[in-house]
Parts: structure tokens; sequence; C-alpha cells
């Protein structure tokens, strides 16, 4: 036992921001002379120690510190009296590790310290039984952005850390973020675990130019540490925690053991079946090493289960692996109770791929057998997970560089598949350098590619799988043919027509159904601009016969080209139902995205909103950036419509900054068009008409070609209601009449009265009473609330304008109700004021205002707000449809009746914090 009163500088800790205002607390009631007592438990190397040093050197210079290290602890009298009226701090670090005799003493010290001691003790130790009742502080492995923020600074250069001494680990040109994710991973938020991974990397391997070594060095010091603890458990305890640990190894990552599996296990090792009994299924604790959760048992920290199989003799642990493979050939992969009947074995070559995995296990080395054995197995249908572990090891048993190689490159596909693609990435990196020979050239270009389409630059992506489809073709036509697939797509959402014919020409369909011949040829036609042949082919796609995810995703796209927006919604909920049931979970993003745009284009914006929210999650879950830019715009769409339009922006924002650096011209139109349409929605006309003009326009600058006539409609629209009709008169009458030419030649319902809409905006006073009446006849033919009730407003506005103010009452109050049917919060604020303009009163159109404002008219409470946002009167004119002096005839009625002087009382006034 010592005291000491030395400074020392505090060392930073990532992550423990909560922890340390615990402690700051407790050291805060010290300093007020009323004492306390904390314990600190965690497993081994999650900070523990350094949290009770930064305690130590924040109390030194209030009073002393007394560190306790069990060979003797002075009586409560003499603390008080060592503390000679100043508080005093007592740490007793790693407490667990004491005699019982010492640690009884402990407890008994701490309960003795009434109140106003001046005596406060911290106490560290892992987090058994051994200080139960005393106040506990638990703490857990460091998030993903706190160890983020360690590796960074371990990787970056010198670094002071409680796991040892400062030392320089300074990478030359940056950690490799494959490196990054890997050992994030593999140090599974333990600081000292990551300390010590970190330090055993030379610079090339930190830095991604040398293959990192498999296993990672440096978990031996923290594994050992975990290791005894399980040392002082009982042999039963132990020999379980060995079984369940070794259980683990054929599951996927997190999933834990079959309860059922270990109890088979431990009958057949001798371990008492009431002892089996309570633990997996009773209420017997293992001292927190196990938890259940149903069927399965979980380590309660996966570094338990690494140091229980580290640490067991080999020869121990082979038997263990061997005794579960044989229980796993017996009855399958699930494991049947003892005593029941077991499935019959069959051949000794068919094991299923969890006892070949078990087997893997236990080989003492390499084994060419069990690793062709093991990549037979792994190409059923198992989860895509377990495959590429299957698969992963398989290359670990493999001697040749070649063969190695290429199993390593399978094992990332299947990572990539189950939506994992940190660990793709660093199965990739195990391929060997650049040029390397393989027994599969071109399958790593391709795994690099189809990560490139989810997560990097499109037309990278489009590169590494063209290159990767001539490698991979004359031996492997199935992914020559996924990889030109890729790239096409890659080139579809780059808005690259060359790049996706150059692709999908370079296809033989004649292996394939007449399904995908068609589904090919029908949309290399129509991008090649003969369109009427095109859509006959795809006609022949809309139904297909395979049930593969990605036939039915190809159908939904045929049919979103054609226009048959109502065979793509229920395409899209087929292929999203087949995702769900049997995967991969890399396509579950694209399904929701593909069904949630299918859908805002049939108008049903809430479903749309849903699946598109779920496939936001999905793509972060699985790694998928780009995903997310597609799903964002979709999200924009529909808060373009549903509002509010804060949420629109935010979409927006979002779908643009991911878009521009990876050259996604797809949703970038999309999300473009979305805002604009927000813009329409309030008023703001010449805002959306700057928005949408580079869209709708010829040149390099133009939309997504999948995308451009649908924003020909908001464009015309913008465009007249900002007064610049006459102006651009030409550029108008031209994209309309491009829009004719799509909608002759689409299916999609809404086409023919957003036509007659354009038309009747652009059309002679005489001629577009009756353009409005046909736009009106197509919507009660097809239906669609929201885009009919867009027609009727623009109608009654018209009518409003030529003082038809009764007649403008119906379409209006009809446009009304329909936007509240549909949820349209700002559009059905428009078509509000419009029927207030013309005179309609009533609850429903009646702004919400108080005091001074209810004495204005409609008109003039319109015209208020406008200027309290900012707009000038040129602005209010257009947004409102009237004259300038009209507008500022109005505005000086307003000012005299609330008694205001300028327009920036104006703003005050009608402020959030205004009526």
């Amino acid at each position: 036992m010592t005291s000491s009163t030395t400074v020392h500088s505090p060392l930073r800790l990532y992550g423990r921001s909560g922890e340390l205002a615990i402690l700051e607390g407790l050291l805060a009631r010290l300093w007020q002379g009323e004492g306390g007592a904390l314990v600190l438990t965690a497993p081994p190397g999650l900070g523990r120690s350094a949290l009770l040093r930064e305690a130590a050197a924040a109390h030194r210079p209030r009073g002393p510190v007394l560190h306790a290290d069990g060979r003797g602890l002075p009586a409560p009298e003499a603390l008080r009296e060592l503390a000679a009226g100043r508080p005093l701090l007592v740490c007793a670090d790693d407490a667990h590790t004491w005699d019982r005799a010492s640690r009884t003493a402990l407890v008994s010290m701490v309960r003795s310290l009434g109140a106003g001691s001046r005596v406060a003790v911290l106490i560290t130790a892992d987090d058994g039984p051994a200080f139960a009742g005393l106040p506990t502080l638990r703490l857990g492995p460091l998030d993903e952005d706190a160890a983020a923020a360690l590796l960074d600074r371990l990787a970056g250069g010198a670094e002071e850390h409680p796991c040892g001494t400062p030392r320089a680990f300074g990478v030359t040109g940056g950690l490799d973020p494959v490196v990054r994710a890997e050992l994030l991973r593999e140090a599974a938020g333990n600081p000292r675990l990551l300390t010590g991974l970190t330090r055993r990397l030379t610079p090339d391997q930190l830095a991604g130019r040398t293959p990192l070594p498999c296993p990672l060095p440096g978990a031996e010091g923290v594994l050992a540490a975990h290791a005894d603890r399980l040392d002082r458990l009982p042999a039963h305890t132990r020999a379980l925690l060995l079984l369940a640990a070794a259980a683990q190894e054929h599951e996927p990552a997190g999933a834990g053991a079959d309860a059922l599996l270990l109890l088979r296990a431990g009958t057949r090792t001798g371990l008492p079946r009431d002892f089996l009994d309570n633990v997996l299924f009773g209420s017997a604790a293992t001292e927190g090493f196990l938890q259940r959760a149903g069927s399965r048992v979980h380590f309660s920290h996966p570094l338990f289960a690494r140091a229980a199989l580290h640490h067991a003799p080999p020869a121990r642990r082979r038997a263990t692996h061997e005794l579960l493979a044989g229980l796993l050939a017996e009855t399958g992969d699930r494991p049947a109770l003892p005593g029941t009947p077991a499935a019959p074995s069959g051949d000794r070559g068919a094991l299923p791929l969890a006892a070949l995995v078990q087997l893997s296990c236990a080989a003492p080395g390499p084994d060419t057998v069990l690793a062709a054995r093991l990549e037979a197995a792994a190409t059923a249908p198992y989860p895509h997970g377990e495959r590429s572990s299957a698969l992963c090891r398989a290359a670990a048993l493999t001697t040749g560089p070649p063969l190695r190689s290429a199993r390593f490159a399978a094992a990332a596909e299947q990572a990539a598949l189950a939506g994992d693609p940190d660990r793709a990435r660093a199965l990739l990196a195990r391929t060997g350098a650049a040029g390397e020979q393989s027994a599969s050239p071109g399958l790593a270009p391709y795994v690099h590619g189809l990560l490139a389409l989810r997560t990097g630059p499109a037309a990278d992506a489009h590169a590494a799988l063209v290159a990767a489809a001539a490698l991979l073709g004359p031996y492997d036509p199935r992914r020559g043919l996924d990889a030109l697939l890729g790239a096409a797509e890659a080139a579809w959402v780059a808005g690259d027509a060359p790049g996706y014919l150059e692709a999908m020409g370079r296809i033989d369909p004649a292996p394939y159904d007449r399904a995908f011949a068609s589904y090919r040829a029908g949309m290399c036609a129509v991008l090649a601009g003969r369109t009427e042949a095109g859509h006959a082919l795809l006609r022949q796609c809309l139904d297909p016969v395979d049930p593969a995810p990605a036939a039915l995703l190809r159908a939904g796209v045929a049919a979103l080209v054609l226009g048959e927006v109502a065979a793509a919604c229920r395409t899209g909920a087929r292929a999203l139902a087949a995702v769900r049931t049997a995967g991969p979970d890399a396509l579950l993003p694209q399904a929701l995205e593909h069904l949630a745009y299918a859908e805002m284009r049939a108008g049903l914006h809430a479903g749309a909103r849903a699946h598109a929210l779920e496939g936001l999650h999905a793509a972060r879950r699985t790694g998928q950036p780009n995903s997310s830019v597609h799903l964002h715009a979709v999200l924009a769409l529909a808060a373009s419509v549903e509002g509010p339009a804060e949420a629109c922006a935010a979409h927006c924002d979002a779908a643009l900054a991911g878009a521009g650096p990876h050259g996604l011209a797809q949703p970038a139109t999309l999300a473009t068009w979305a805002r604009a349409r927000a813009d329409l929605a309030a008023g703001r006309s010449e805002e959306a008409a700057a928005r949408l003009g580079p869209l709708v326009r010829p040149g390099p600058r133009q939309g997504h070609f999948a995308a451009r006539m649908l924003a020909v409609p908001c464009y015309v629209e913008a465009t007249v209601l900002a007064g610049r009709g006459a102006e651009e008169n030409g550029e108008l009458h031209a994209a309309v009449a491009e829009f004719a030419g799509w909608t002759a030649r689409t299916a999609d319902p809404q086409a023919p009265a957003q036509l007659a809409r354009c038309q009747a905006l652009l059309a002679p006073a005489e001629e577009a009473d009756a353009r409005y009446a046909e736009a009106l006849a197509h919507h009660a033919k097809e239906g669609g609330d929201f885009e009919r009730a867009r027609t009727q407003l623009l109608y009654g506005q018209w009518l409003r304008r030529r003082r038809r103010t009764r007649e403008a009452r119906t379409p209006l109050r009809d446009a009304l109700v329909a936007f509240q049917r549909c949820s349209a919060r700002a559009w059905a604020e428009r078509a509000a004021g419009e029927l207030r303009a013309a005179g309609e009163q009533g609850p429903s159109v009646r702004p919400a205002t108080d005091g001074a404002l209810s004495a204005l008219t409609p008109q003039q409470q319109r015209i208020a707000r406008c200027v309290a946002e900012g707009a000038t009167n040129r602005e209010v004119a257009l947004r409102l449809s009237l004259s300038p002096r009209t507008v500022d005839h109005h505005l000086r009625n307003v000012f005299a009746a609330l008694g205001i002087r300028s327009r920036t009382e104006l703003a005050r006034l009608l402020g959030p914090e205004g009526p």
C-alpha cells in the first residue's frame, strides 16, 4: 500500500465521457466532505485501470491518494487520520485478483465508512460477483466512433495509452480503409486489443501496401487475461464454455450456439445432465459468461469465446471440433434432442456445411481434400454469410497461391452478397497483389466492381465490371453475364447511354431464356431510338416465369420504361418478397428502391415513403451509400408531395451530396425535380423553372434520359406561372412537342392528362378551356388524385385570373379536397389560398391568423405572407397571378390596417413569434 502525490499528465480516453462524468461527480462530493465508493467492472482491456488513474490524477491537487494492493487494509479510523483533514481517495486496482480474505476486508471497510468520512474508495475488478452489493459502474466496449478515433491516433503518430508506453505508428499515406475496417472488427471495441493489433503491424501493412497476416497478431495479451478468469471457474463450466465457443464457429457472426447441440455435445463428453439442463434451459448462472436468447446461447463478450478456444490445449480443441462435426453429420445442420433418432448421415462425402466447418477447425494444417469439400459444399443454397465463412476456411487450408487467391475472392463475393462490404474488402486484400496469378482470373476484379457499384463512382464500377467480364467470359459465363449486367446498371445510373449499350451489346443472349433475350434487345432498342420495336420486346418481359429476384427486378425496370406503373408495382412487390425469402441481403435496398419508385410513379406516395425509409435503413446496415443516394431521392419526391418542405430539402441535399462525387445522374435528376416540385407547391415558380430548365433542355447538362420527360409538365407549369412563357415560348413548345411524342409511346396513365394540361397552359384563352376539360377527362378515366388535383388547381387559377371567380371555386374546392386526401399539405395550402382569393370562406380555407391579421381580406393575407417571406412585389405578382400594381395597392392597405411602416416590421409580425 503506497501513498502518492506525484502529478501525472492525464491520458486521453476515447469514448468514456459518460464514465468520466460519473467519476467527476464522485470526486466533487468527496471534495465537499461526503465520501463514497464505486466499483468499475469490465472484462480485461476495456480501460478500467485507465479510468482509475484518471480519477487519481484529478484528485491529487485536492488531497492524498492511497493505492491499496490487498496486503493489508487500515481501519476506517486510520484512513481518517491519514486524510489529516483533507479528502482521501483510496484506489484498489484489479481487486478481483486479491485473495478472498482481502476482498472481504475491502468490502467491510467500504461499508463501515459512514457519512461525512471524507474518504472515497474506487475499485476496479472484472465483472464477476466478487463485489456484488456495492455501487457499480460496468464499462462496455467503445462505440464505433470512439474506436475509430483511437485507431486514427494509433496509426497517425505517437500514442500515450494506458496499455503501454508511447510509441510511434506513423503511416505514410494514411491508414488503408480496408485495414481500418478489419482492425475495428477484430478489436470489437476493446482499446487494449486495438492497441496490440496495431502495434504488431508494419507501416506497409497499415497502409495496405502488403496483405495483412491471418490471423492478426497482437491479441495474445488480452486473450490471456480473459483466459485467466476462465481458469478460475469450475471444471464443468470450463468444459461447457469450450463447447459453446467451438459450436459458434460454424454459425454466422453474432448468432451464438444452438442450445440443443450443446446439450448433446455436453452429454457425449460426460457432463452431468442436470448441470446442462440448468445452464442451457434453467436458471443456473455461469458468472456472466453465457447468456440465453430462446434456443440460442451467446457469450457476454466475443473475446471470452476466443479466449476459451485460444488457450485450450490443441488436442482438446481438435477433439471438441471433431465431436461437434460428428453430431452435425448425424442430424444435418439441425441437432436433435438427446435420445431421439438421428437422421441418417448418408455418404461421408456429402457432409453438411456446418460439419465441414467444424472439421476444418480441427485440421492441424493445410488439407487440400477438406478444402475442396468445403468449396463444393459452399455452392449449395446456404446463406451467403455461411458460404463466405466456409470459403474463407477453404482458402486457409489451401497451399497453392493461385487457388488460395481464388477461394478468398469467392469468399469476398459471398460476403458482398451477404451485405458485408467491409468483410468483402478484407477478404479481397488476401487475394494477393494486383496481377498475381489466380485460379479464377477476373473473379477479384469482378467483386471489386460489385463493391464499387454500391459504394463508389459509377464510372469506376462500369470500367471494372467490363474488364472483369472479359476475363471471366471464357471459363465462367454466369459471372461474366452478371459482370456485364452490373456494368450496364452502372452506366444507367450515370446517365451514360453509350456505356449501357456497349455493356449490353457484349452479352450473347443465346444461352438464356426468352424473357432475358427480349429484355436485353428491348432495352438496347429503346436507348438506340427504336422505341416502338423496343417496347414490343419489353412487353414480353412483364410477367417473368423465373422467380429469381434479379429476373423480377429486370421485369420491373421494363415495366417502368414502358410506363406500365401498375405492373411495375406488382413485380416490385414480388421481387421484394423473393429477396426477403431467399436473399441475398445485399439486394434488399435495391428491391425496396425499385418498389418505392414504382409506387411514386403510380401516385402511391405514402407506400413509396414507407418502402424508401425501410430501404434507407437496409442500405446503411449493408454499407451501400449509392443505394442510400437513390432512396434519398425517392424520399425527396415523396416529401415534395406530402411535405414538410424541410424534409424535402434535407433529402434533396443528401441525394445531391452523394450523387455528385459518384456521378449518379439518375438520383440527381430525381432530387432536383423533387425540389422544384416543392418550390411549385410553395408558389416559388421562378425557382422551380430555374431548377428544371437544365434538366429538360437539350444539351450536355440535361437530366437523366429516363427521367427527363417526367419533369417536363412541372417545367412548363413553373415557366408559365413565372411569367416567362413569352420569353421562352420556343423552348416551351419544343419541350411540349417532345413530351407529346413520349406520351404517344408510353403507357404511363398520367401522361395524356399531363400533356393536355401543358397545352392548356400554353394555349390562347379561347382554346385553354377545352384543353383543361380534355385533361380532366383523362384524369377521370385513369385516376390519380394528386395529378388530377394539380390540374384542377391550375384550371381554377386560370379561371380566377379571367375574373370567372364563381366558376373557379368548383375546381379549386375539388383540388383542395384531393390534396388533403393525399396528405399534400403545402399543395393544399396553395389551393386554399386560391380559394380565398376567389372569395371562398370556411374552416377548410381560413388561414390561422389572430388579432390584426384577421382584419385583412384573404387576398391581403396572402400578399402579406409572401412579402414576409422576402418576396419582392414582382415575385408576389407572379406567385399570385396578379399585376405588380395590384400587389403594391394591396400592400399599402396592409401596412395601414396593421399600423406598420415597413416590410421588416411585417416580417417580424409574421415570424415565428408573431401570429
